[in-house]
């Protein structure tokens, strides 16, 4: 899940006149990821090293000039490029003190901006248009400069790549009201028009964000209406020849920004991978309309990840370098440092939830997401069928209240009138955008119940769950909240249907579960799935036997053609009878830690909270595990996926982190030698089992490097030997 953690001031800000602007006219990398040259909007440029938040050198030019390009670093040369009073190019080097004396040339014509990306040469674009390499420009301040662009039009934003060994210039200009994009190659040069598609009424892109991946420039602009569309271009592009005819633009959208009203006037949107956004100056879903946010949304689903509340004023500028996000807002400019892992490590690493053989029900008017991401047909939404309290009745005979009626009734009524005015609004035809509704509900539903201890409504929240249209972003106190009020299966439908949920928040779930007493879980009212698991694992009816359909499967002895006292060792701890190593706990409270297991985590964040559990918990918890692993490793149990079970895989895996957790304390304690002991056996089987697959696949690749003989006839026997 993507993350955006705590921030820092890297300088303050002196914004314009009109405090329109943030005085800032551009961020760019220097020689490491730790260091960004910023350069102001009046006469200076400076240095700064990011993680000591202080700067390193500053220059400035004289009074009456006036820096009109924001300073670049040539990685190759180690020097500062900029661009001072649209014609007059300026390079130093770090140890130069006084900028006016450093190199200076003054060109023909106006500069838009110098570029240098990094791995490339600093490459000059023109207001008009035109390409130079710095290079050879500065042989010949003075050579002509071509006009490329029609006489009123202007460019926007321009941004290099390296792509494939060759630097590429991309830049957006406005005609009229008309949008295009102009891509121009260099070494051999060529340039490409695209007209970008229209967007009604005739709105332009506040911001555009290119990235190169798999040999194709992805270029993602934002417009005023939240919707962000991406276009994919090939590098290997037409050649000079064909000229800058327009070729229109092919566009997808890719995100839809939740806007209570009005258009966005400051915001950018910038690509941090191919699954994940970064917006600044849009409103959070869940905020009102607010628009001072920072937000990290996951185009593949159409979901918020994290937000960020920036104090003061956010100005639409927003830098992305080496997992930090450089953001101008209020009179500070602030380091946002982000992560993005690949939403499929979960998956890889068999972490997440395995999924049930059935299909669960779609809910009541709420689209499905294979509609939204990939334009299927839509069909109608099935009703729901649940059970209808004389309240919900009498709201559906009552005249329908609308959307802004229901959330402000949740601040204010009684409990029983908010449960059936919300579970009405979830079965009503005529509500539009239920999705988005669905956070603002939940939230409101959650702030009214920490600021009221009265109030709270389980069955409510429980079947807002069951949407699975939520998630922990959009209401990170829903958890806590259901803690707090140790509502266990509102936190198990939570860990269920979140895909987003912290490593903070899955080691508290996982504190309170193991510290719930078996008398007051066995109470609980839990997934019935669940349970039913548990029920099988525990039962007696599952004892090992001898024969499987007349055939025995083989033991550990059979594995080898020796027989130490090691491995006699492992087969008697593994064939213990269940009454020796029945389950340390309740089925109940055994079904809630399954749904931990079955969560996904990231290890370098989980292990600092495991690290908060005592050793009796952890060690009742290795147990536990231990439990699950002779029970899995029996070969009568039947491996039903119809159940809700944590796989072989989660199992070790949370036995290895407990054991990196608390290493030193399970030494020392004397309950958990044995634990520790039948441990090490489970290591060994797994050891001895992956050595052995090991020769297995060896002999398997011998034989794919053999050749086959091209004489052999139609009926031949062939003798391999192994060795």
């Amino acid at each position: 899940m993507a993350a955006l953690y705590e921030g820092y001031t890297l300088c303050g800000l002196v914004p314009g006149q009109n405090q329109s602007t943030s005085g800032i006219q551009g961020i760019e990398e220097e020689r490491d990821s730790d260091h960004v040259i910023v350069t102001d909007s009046t006469r200076s440029v400076i240095l700064y090293k990011v993680s000591d938040q202080k700067p390193l050198g500053s220059w400035t030019v004289k009074q009456g000039q006036v820096l009109t390009c924001s300073a670049v670093f040539n990685s190759q040369t180690k020097e500062y490029v900029t661009v001072s009073d649209n014609k007059v190019i300026r390079i130093w080097k770090e140890e130069d003190i006084i900028l006016d004396k450093a190199f200076k040339a003054t060109v023909s014509t106006d500069v838009w901006k110098v570029h240098c990306p990094r791995g490339g040469e600093p490459v000059v674009l023109f207001q008009r248009g035109a390409v130079r390499l710095l290079d050879p420009l500065l042989s010949a301040p003075q050579q002509p400069i071509e006009e490329v662009l029609t006489q009123e039009e202007t460019i926007r934003w321009s941004t290099s790549l390296v792509a494939e060994t060759r630097t590429v210039v991309v830049y957006a200009t406005e005609l009229k009201g008309d949008n295009f994009l102009y891509l121009q190659r260099l070494n051999p040069n060529s340039l490409q028009r695209y007209r970008l598609e229209g967007e009604d009424p005739g709105l332009s892109p506040l911001s555009f964000s290119a990235s190169y991946r798999d040999k194709h420039i992805c270029l993602l602009y934002l417009y005023p209406n939240g919707h962000v569309y991406q276009s994919v271009i090939s590098v290997r592009g037409p050649g000079a020849d064909e000229g800058t005819q327009a070729l229109p633009l092919p566009r997808s959208l890719v995100l839809s920004l939740p806007l209570s009203e009005g258009l966005l006037e400051a915001a950018s949107a910038v690509v941090l991978d191919d699954a994940h956004v970064a917006v600044v100056g849009a409103p959070h879903p869940c905020a009102g309309a607010g628009k001072d946010f920072l937000c990290i949304w996951n185009t593949n689903f159409q979901i918020l990840q994290a937000g960020k509340e920036m104090a003061g004023k956010v100005f639409g500028q927003l830098w992305s370098y080496s997992n930090k996000l450089f953001i101008p807002h209020g009179k500070f400019l602030s380091v946002i440092p982000f992560a993005c892992p690949k939403s499929s490590l979960a998956s890889a690493l068999g972490k997440l939830r395995q999924p049930k053989t059935e299909e669960p029900k779609p809910p009541a008017s709420v689209p499905s997401w294979n509609n939204i991401l990939h334009g299927d047909t839509a069909r109608p939404t099935e009703t729901i069928e649940t059970r209808k309290t004389r309240t919900t009745r009498k709201t559906q005979s009552a005249p329908n209240l609308t959307v802004d009626q229901v959330l402000e009734l949740i601040k204010t009524a009684p409990q029983e009138d908010v449960q059936g005015e919300v579970e009405g609004l979830l079965f009503r035809h005529d509500v539009k955008d239920l999705q988005p509704l669905l956070g603002q509900l939940a939230s409101s539903l959650v702030s009214r119940s920490l600021a009221d201890p009265a109030f709270y409504s389980p069955s409510t929240l429980a079947q807002l769950v069951h949407t699975k249209c939520l998630c922990h972003s959009v209401c990170p106190d829903l958890i806590p909240l259901a803690l707090e009020r140790k509502d266990y299966f509102l936190c198990q439908l939570c860990l269920q249907f979140f895909t987003d949920i912290p490593e903070a928040v899955i080691c508290a779930c996982l504190k309170a579960f193991i510290s719930l007493p078996d008398l007051d879980a066995e109470k609980l009212s839990l997934e019935p799935d669940s349970l039913s698991f548990m029920e099988t694992l525990i039962s007696k009816e599952h004892g090992r036997v001898g024969m499987q359909n007349g055939f025995r499967p083989p033991s550990f002895e059979d594995l080898s053609d020796t027989n130490n006292d090691q491995q006699t060792s492992v087969q008697k701890e593994t064939t213990k009878s269940p009454s020796q190593h029945a389950c340390p706990m309740g089925s109940h409270k055994a079904a809630l830690l399954n749904e931990v297991l079955q969560t996904a985590y990231s290890d370098t964040f989980l292990l600092p909270h495991l690290k908060d559990l005592s050793s009796q918990h952890v060690v009742l918890f290795l147990k536990y595990l231990q439990f699950l692993y002779l029970r899995y490793s029996q070969d009568d149990f039947p491996q039903t996926h119809s159940f809700r079970s944590p796989s072989l895989n989660q199992i070790m895996d949370w036995v290895c982190m407990l054991l990196d957790a608390h290493f030193t304390v399970l030494v020392m304690t004397p309950e958990a030698k044995e634990i520790l002991l039948n441990l090490l056996n489970f290591v060994r089987v797994q050891v001895r089992l992956f050595s052995e697959l090991g020769k297995i696949e060896g002999s398997l690749q011998e034989l794919n490097k053999m050749k086959v003989k091209k004489d052999i006839g139609q009926y031949s026997i062939e003798v391999i030997e192994l060795f």
